[in-house]
């Protein structure tokens, strides 16, 4: 079977997590022996290699610009599928989902996955929130089989589009911890004396929230934020000018590979004040990591289990600090740290998921519609 996959801004190590999903899924789809093309989006990729892990890479033009580079990405690499003669295009995210009509009229099969609402995101204007809203409909209606990441996500395609959908969770690696300091020590932070967020700087990820909260934490902790803005907006420059603010606030940028392990690995506690996920990939990572976690009480983050204790009021910057302040001192229980250990080899095996996805699309190519 050839697929060819589109939706995502690419791969190896691109921000984003759509682009982890793909990276962590497709390299075990071609070990068990498909064959997969990857479009990426050119503003993205440095250096354009042909291949990795086995999986073909076909670097496509993309504008970089937030409004157009989804829609004209994932046109262009509709036709480059069918060029490809793949048996099966995979979407993802409800965006590229506008393109699935398309794909079918040319006489393609269709998977689309849907990896939340990101109509909800606030960074969206009231057109584009249109456009993304269509885009899960007729990503909906027109596939020949759609993935959902959260049961949260398979009501909103039962009841938007009257379709019933295919429950496979996003998935995490078990890590091997770093031992390794170094990046830490370069940047002037103090092994399990931070609190870590790894995220996007945009509205609905509310690091906002975060850096107002850290306020009330004690002068002896800091507050360490992996990530960065794909395109500069006066909300990310905002964010950064209160983060300069704070002599105990570290922005490292965006980090993968060892760099995250590192601070994964040494962390004190893991925040995620997110007003919107679809399944968030930052905290089963944090949980494979065995940190105590802190969490906004969404839907999507409420689907992960976790006690009471460990979520707040999505919003809420009083509770948030209090929280923090809490389950710095609390910690992790060995009780509660191999429950993590258990959900993410039970629940979110990322072998698991591939064959789950196989399955799929053998069920879309028997698909007369």
């Amino acid at each position: 079977m050839k697929i060819f996959v589109t939706g995502t801004r690419g791969i190896p190590d691109i921000p984003g997590g759509v682009e982890k999903h793909c990276q962590e899924l497709y390299p075990l789809i071609v070990s068990m022996g498909y064959e997969v093309t990857l479009a990426t989006r050119s503003p993205y990729v440095a250096r354009q290699e042909p291949k990795w892990y086995g999986v073909q890479l076909a670097h496509i033009f993309a504008p970089h610009k937030k409004s157009m580079e989804a829609i004209v990405h994932t046109f262009l690499a509709i036709f480059a599928a069918r060029k490809n003669k793949a048996d099966l295009i995979h979407i993802h995210a409800i965006g590229p989902g506008l393109m699935a009509p398309m794909a079918r009229m040319l006489g393609m099969k269709v998977v689309v996955t849907n990896h939340g609402p990101d109509y909800d995101r606030q960074n969206w204007g009231n057109i584009a929130k249109t456009m993304l809203r269509l885009g899960e409909y007729l990503g909906g209606k027109f596939a020949n089989e759609i993935i959902v990441i959260s049961t949260v996500i398979a009501d909103i395609v039962k009841k938007r589009c009257g379709r019933e959908s295919n429950l496979i969770y996003n998935g995490v690696p078990i890590p091997q911890k770093s031992t390794s300091t170094s990046l830490l020590d370069s940047l002037g932070i103090k092994p399990k004396k931070y609190i870590v967020a790894v995220a996007r700087f945009v509205p609905e990820k509310g690091l906002h929230d975060l850096l107002e909260a850290f306020k009330h934490v004690g002068s002896g902790y800091q507050l360490v934020l992996a990530g960065d803005a794909d395109h500069e907006t006066a909300y990310s420059a905002q964010l950064k000018k209160m983060a300069a603010a704070d002599s105990r606030v570290v922005l490292t940028g965006y980090i993968s590979g060892e760099d995250l392990n590192q601070i994964f690995s040494h962390a004190g506690l893991f925040a995620m004040p997110s007003y919107h996920e679809g399944l968030p990939i930052a905290l089963l990572e944090a949980m494979s990591y065995g940190l105590p976690v802190l969490v906004s009480d969404i839907p999507a983050n409420k689907e992960v289990d976790l006690s009471a204790e460990r979520f707040f009021k999505c919003g809420d910057v009083k509770e948030l600090a209090e929280k923090l302040v809490l389950l710095l001192k609390k910690g992790l229980s060995d009780r509660e740290k191999a429950d993590f250990q258990l959900q993410i080899a039970e629940k979110y095996n990322w072998l698991t998921i591939a064959e789950q996805t196989v399955q799929v699309y053998e069920k879309a190519l028997r698909s007369s519609e």
